[in-house]
């Protein structure tokens, strides 16, 4: 790769938000919060990056995601309020 073209890529801790599970990848987006993760070679300091949805907290991948029976919620309206006539 040419010197000064590419952004720097480096490893950093992602963590989510909801689960609390982190992990260690490679990225070029950087931080001022910081997190010690262990390494064989004793612990070492990398960037933390906060995120909101991640494979442990998504409910695709998690298995929690629901289908919307739109047909029934319809049906629930209308019990509710009733088919007014205009």
């Amino acid at each position: 790769m040419k010197p000064a073209v590419h952004p720097d890529y480096h490893p950093v801790v992602f963590q989510d938000a909801t689960t609390g599970q982190t992990f260690l990848t490679r990225s070029t987006v950087t931080s001022d919060r910081t997190v010690d993760w262990p390494t064989p070679a004793g612990p070492r300091s990398y960037p933390l990056i906060i995120v909101e949805i991640s494979s442990a907290s998504h409910p695709f991948w998690t298995g929690t995601s629901r289908i919307v029976d739109a047909a029934g919620q319809v049906e629930k309206f209308r019990r509710r309020y009733g088919h007014r006539q205009i």
